[in-house]
């Protein structure tokens, strides 16, 4: 499987150069930056801290997605919406772990999944795609009485909030209630806000040090609170999950897929 990697200079475009190169069902064939950047012409693996493969870091990223059977992204909301119409264009499957999308990027996301296979998950850990499924249960499970609160930390240097994974986690806990999340969320709690409304559905975002990512659903009654906690020891479980979409793209059909289908 040829995979190629779009912000490989970055911390999670680094881990997956290693995620990639270890793997012997996946050879890396190329990894891009932006314009002027100044990792232009280092060595992939180099970056990586491994012996240097003889592949630059360039910025021709159309050529990429010309010569790779999947290309992995965790950029930017603008670059993901301009990769994905590059993935459609050359028929290349696109796993997708970039958060902060609005409306209209993932509009464009949805569009070119009709061309190509997409695999779009706010968060490729296989054990916060566990945390998923059991917020959907427990929230079906469990009436009004019970206030549901999702608490996030990550680094100092995440710069969207709440994460894509705690809006996941909400979207998968409003599943479960068979309510719209845009109904139920409340995000910023501040002054005099009144009393919690039964059934709201509460964000806390907390940022500091060099936290990988923590992610809690609490589902609190007067009688007794029911906490499910996911704690990220490292990216290597994100750049695992990401590079093993990547493989399972390979003859499936397009469209847009979550990280629940390749773990079936």
């Amino acid at each position: 499987m040829k995979i190629g990697i779009v912000g490989c200079a970055g911390r999670m475009g680094r881990m997956l150069i290693k995620t990639v190169m270890a793997r012997p069902d996946a050879r890396l064939i190329g990894g891009t930056e932006p314009m002027g950047s100044d990792f232009s012409g280092h060595d992939l693996a180099a970056l990586a801290g491994l012996e240097p493969c003889g592949i630059a870091v360039n910025d021709q990223t159309d050529i990429l997605f010309e010569a790779a059977d999947a290309v992995i992204d965790f950029t930017a909301p603008a670059a993901t919406r301009h990769h994905g119409e590059l993935a459609a264009k050359h028929k290349t499957a696109l796993v997708v772990g970039t958060t902060g999308l609005t409306d209209d990027d993932q509009a464009q996301i949805i569009t070119a999944s009709r061309q190509t296979v997409i695999v779009q998950a706010a968060n490729f850990s296989v054990g916060v795609n566990l945390l998923l499924g059991l917020t959907e249960q427990v929230a079906a499970r469990l009436g009004d009485d019970y206030d549901l609160e999702i608490l996030e930390m990550h680094h100092r240097h995440k710069v969207d909030a709440p994460s894509g994974t705690a809006l996941a986690l909400g979207e998968a806990a409003a599943s479960g209630r068979r309510v719209d999340l845009n109904n139920v969320s409340v995000r910023v709690r501040d002054g005099q806000t009144g009393a919690r409304r039964p059934g709201d559905i509460g964000f806390a975002t907390l940022r500091g040090g060099g936290v990988v990512g923590d992610h809690t659903v609490m589902f609190a009654s007067d009688a007794e609170r029911l906490e499910l906690t996911h704690k990220a020891q490292s990216r290597d479980v994100f750049a695992s999950g990401a590079v093993r979409a990547a493989v399972w793209s390979k003859d499936q059909p397009p469209g847009l897929y979550s990280m629940r289908d390749v773990l079936v």
